[in-house]
């Protein structure tokens, strides 16, 4: 499935709920079923600055293909962390790096996030890129 395809599948899925608090309580829950990121990640150079919430991103490439993990200390920071980790894992750094990222203004949940809290969701989408172009480098 092409990344546009998951995001696609995304905003079908979060259409699906007409209150927007139950939104962000389906995507507070995909937040708790991201993998647990290993404690030696939440470091300094893995954490994503500034954000409200501290939100650590770390990736790996198997060579072809790069892998997310993702946390935070907020819900609903790691439940926006793991929208972007469902739609780019798994997919090449040339796919992540020329992906259209203004998906989530499409979901709708921008429209009830502080100002601060909407700024993450960019420095987020940017930091996953920034990652897969790192690996276009080694």
């Amino acid at each position: 499935m092409s990344i546009a395809e998951k995001q696609e599948l995304l905003i079908e899925e979060l259409g699906l709920f007409q209150d927007w608090t139950e939104r962000y309580e389906y995507v507070i829950g995909l937040g708790k079923k991201l993998a647990p990121m290993a404690e030696s990640s939440r470091t300094p150079e893995h954490l994503i600055k500034g954000c409200q919430s501290q939100v650590w991103i770390d990736a790996t490439s198997d060579g072809t293909k790069i892998h997310y993990t993702a946390d935070s200390d907020s819900l609903i920071t790691k439940g926006m962390i793991a929208l972007f980790v469902r739609v780019l894992d798994g997919e090449t750094p040339d796919d992540i790096l020329t992906a259209d990222m203004s998906f989530i203004d499409r979901t709708g949940l921008k429209e009830h996030l502080a100002p601060t809290r909407a700024n993450a969701l960019n420095l987020m989408a940017n930091q996953m890129k920034k990652r897969a172009l790192d690996f276009t480098r080694s």
